[in-house]
């Protein structure tokens, strides 16, 4: 996922942010004030802030990445719930802001939206075909295609290599891992893919059944 620093004087809300960061699937840095987290920075993709630090100001120290050109994605945290320090947060340089006492799955939530504005969209297009890795989302002349999933990962992998023949047995393992499928599997989901895709079986825009082989993604869909 990412790697979020956490700015925080306080043991119990640092422990507690880790706990739930680490469950999120995020790698963690801890700081307990602006001096530990300094040498930290550049490390992080994405920093959670305190506004009150032992040794300054947890602003300060957003003024001073600032300064430096570190354009990492800030969330400040703080129990002053005025509107006027909200805005003085964000004119010093934070992306968002956080009241304590917050909930963890809105802190979650909010660092997801600074990570997706921060990171380039991962997207594999291919025609009239967009299929959006960060947000697993695929579609076709710009109408959504209901994918699940597995088909989805499928769609995904073949259109990363167009023209590239795979076997039944390779997909199962680049795709479904663990599984202990059997090539059906493959033939169905295809299947299901070409359904919803809109495709004729004996002339598909997509994917290509290769007699004998498997299927590949057409080089010119």
């Amino acid at each position: 996922m990412a790697t979020v620093l956490v700015v925080e004087d306080e043991a119990a809300v640092r422990l507690g942010l880790r706990l739930a960061l680490e469950r999120a699937g995020h790698q963690v840095l801890e700081a307990e004030s602006a001096r530990a987290a300094w040498p930290l920075l550049r490390a992080a993709e994405v920093v959670v802030l305190d506004w009150r630090l032992p040794d300054e100001p947890g602003v300060a120290l957003l003024e001073r990445m600032r300064e430096k050109g570190m354009e990492t994605p800030v969330l400040m945290l703080t129990a002053r719930a005025e509107a006027q320090d909200k805005v003085e947060g964000l004119r010093r340089g934070a992306d968002d802001y956080l009241t304590k006492p917050f909930l963890v799955e809105e802190l979650l939530a909010r660092l997801e939206a600074l990570l997706r504005r921060a990171r380039p969209r991962r997207l594999i297009q291919r025609g009239p075909l967009v299929l959006d890795l960060d947000r697993l989302e695929a579609r076709l002349e710009g109408r959504p295609l209901p994918l699940t999933r597995r088909e989805f990962d499928l769609l995904a992998f073949l259109a990363r290599r167009p023209g590239r023949v795979y076997t039944r047995e390779e997909l199962l393992e680049a795709v479904w891992g663990e599984y202990l499928g059997t090539p059906r599997t493959v033939d169905q989901h295809i299947l299901q893919l070409r359904e919803k895709l809109g495709e004729d079986p004996k002339a598909p825009r997509f994917l290509e059944t290769v007699r004998g082989v498997g299927y590949r993604f057409r080089e010119e869909a």
